[in-house]
């Protein structure tokens, strides 16, 4: 099965370089645009900065040479090397805006002309040409003024053979965002590029199959990752929009995606604005999640339930999201998480608890941690994870999940005081014979949140494997650890003689985190591995550890504020971190 997927990735590689030294080879016949899109893309305007000053952070690496350029930079990675030809750093460029930003990209983007343009290097792939089409197009006016007319012809001669190359390799690209990045891109040219609307149409009407194939009647992807599903969400918004302002219809099944999308992204967004951190999935780029929401106008409410396999409690300035499903399987779970009813919290703009996030980044050793069940939330057993990782895949070098849970049944209601979600899974079933059930109420104010974890051998057949299990551990227990990750912002104090731990948030609000006393509490060391910066980021956990001796073992833990925000502060005032930290 190995040698077919490499022969499959290397088959892929033969015909992307094929078809581009092609599109390489034509002579432009695109010289204008029919319609240039307005730019709906949001840089930021401090990664803007860094780039104009020579310090280029990509992929989780920093490159720092003055007057670079951009093109002969020594590439540490593919993930560095794919950041650079999608070109999505311009909208940090055009956030700048400025002359000098001006100058930059001007300078980088020909160039990537100057050296890539006829079919070579390792930007011609289907899905980072759609992004790279989709960046050029944005920015054009910001682009080409000032340009001599040679340029503006080197410009939509390039324009015209990467639309061409990518209308012969959209199908190459994997199912789900890359190829939806693809299409969206090739789209985009098409409706703005002189003579070229003829490679829109067909790829409008694959869009819409893609739309109906890959986003479930959940809104939601097969991999579970937030962030992808902003990705997605995003790239069909800007191509409905695309369509509209050219006066072409909109196929029912892109709005329909469009529609089961909005409520899930809703119910997936914190009280901070940003998303929860899941399956691979980081915050999503600052303001890009409400921004694209507005952009949409979609008012559907968020629906009952789970979406996309998450649950949602809210309740006063308080937010907590928890991953209710099993975990995605096969191609789609190479990226995924053994995050099982694992949770974050978030008061007003400021994380308090938090899932340690995907190192894909900082290198394959963090990639893998940060997909363990310890580096989550949750319950972990005997140091093992809710689903453990299979055989490395041939063509991107990860592992998918194996062995994860199958069977997470869920009941969200309300309890006396608030609001009730339970749930459990049967992951450690097979290695222990328990099965691990959560139960979570969160107070009508969103002042409070009380936590019960069980472990439970339920069948006779998984009492018969705990009995196997003890026996091995000498009848001493099986041990388990329950962890809440903390936001690194959060300052942590252990009170009362280890019996409570204080936690102080920026925003000047205290939570208070109390147990019933029967497992061993411990503030530990911990990270927080955010995408974009040079390193992980320190932060510390609390961990309540103990050992299962019987059929049945219960712990009770609760969350609760014990001083609000002050309102005259309402805590207002906006972080700009030095990502190179």
């Amino acid at each position: 099965m190995s040698e077919a997927r490499s022969f499959a990735a290397k088959k892929v590689q033969f015909l992307n370089r094929w078809h581009a030294r092609r599109a390489g080879r034509m002579k432009a016949r695109a010289v204008a645009f029919v319609s240039s899109p307005e730019p709906r893309t949001i840089g930021s305007f401090a990664k803007g900065r860094q780039l104009i000053a020579g310090n280029f952070l990509f992929a989780g690496h920093l490159l720092e040479q003055k007057d670079a350029d951009l093109w002969s930079l020594s590439a540490p990675n593919v993930e560095f090397s794919e950041e650079l030809n999608g070109f999505a750093w311009l909208d940090d460029l055009a956030a700048v805006g400025d002359t000098a930003a001006r100058a930059a990209a001007q300078k980088w983007l020909w160039g990537w002309i100057d050296r890539y343009e006829r079919g070579r290097g390792p930007g011609w792939t289907p899905d980072l040409t759609g992004r790279r089409l989709i960046r050029w197009i944005n920015h054009a006016i910001f682009l080409l003024r000032g340009t001599e007319p040679e340029s503006s012809h080197a410009f939509y001669g390039s324009l015209f053979r990467q639309t061409h190359f990518l209308s012969r390799r959209w199908q190459g690209a994997a199912a789900g965002l890359p190829r939806f990045e693809a299409l969206c891109g090739l789209i985009y040219a098409g409706l703005a590029l002189e003579g070229m609307e003829g490679t829109a149409m067909p790829a409008v009407r694959a869009l819409a199959r893609e739309c109906r194939a890959r986003i479930d009647d959940q809104g939601g992807l097969p991999t579970r990752n937030p962030e992808e599903l902003l990705d997605v969400f995003t790239l069909l918004s800007w191509t409905a929009a695309a369509l509209e302002e050219t006066g072409h219809p909109v196929p029912d099944e892109h709005k329909a995606a469009i529609e089961r999308i909005a409520p899930t992204l809703r119910t997936l967004r914190h009280t901070d604005g940003g998303l929860a951190r899941f399956h691979g999935g980081g915050r999503g780029a600052e303001g890009w999640l409400d921004h694209a929401l507005a952009q949409a106008r979609v008012r559907n409410s968020q629906p009952d339930g789970l979406s996309m396999g998450y649950a949602r409690l809210s309740a006063g300035r308080t937010s907590v999201v928890v991953d209710a499903s099993v975990p995605p399987s096969g191609s789609a779970s190479l990226n995924a998480h053994a995050s099982t009813l694992a949770f974050e919290l978030t008061s007003g703009r400021r994380p308090l608890i938090v899932n340690c996030g995907s190192g894909r980044t900082f290198g394959p050793a963090w990639r893998r941690a940060g997909r363990a069940t310890p580096s989550h939330s949750t319950l972990s057993l005997d140091g093992y994870s809710s689903a453990r990782l299979g055989d490395q895949n041939a063509e991107t070098g990860r592992e998918p999940l194996i062995e994860g849970p199958t069977h997470v049944p869920i009941e969200i209601g309300h309890a006396s005081d608030g609001l009730q979600f339970q749930s459990g899974h049967n992951g450690f079933v097979p290695t222990h014979g328990l099965t691990h059930a959560r139960t979570l109420e969160m107070t009508f104010d969103g002042r409070g949140l009380a936590g019960e974890d069980m472990l439970l051998a339920l069948e006779d057949s998984e009492k018969r494997r705990f009995d196997r299990t003890m026996d091995a551990a000498g009848l001493s227990g099986i041990a388990f650890d329950i962890r809440f990750h903390l936001h690194p912002d959060v300052d942590v104090t252990v009170d009362m003689g280890g019996a409570a731990v204080s936690m102080a948030l920026k925003s000047g609000e205290i939570w208070v985190f109390r147990h019933d006393g029967t497992q061993k509490l411990s503030v530990e060391p911990s990270v927080y591995l955010e995408t974009g910066r040079l390193k992980p980021r320190g932060a510390n956990q609390i961990v309540l550890s103990g050992r299962a001796m019987s059929y049945a073992t219960r712990i009770r833990w609760s969350l609760s504020k014990a001083q609000e925000t002050a309102i005259g502060v309402r805590d207002l005032n906006l972080d700009t971190p030095d990502l190179t930290e």
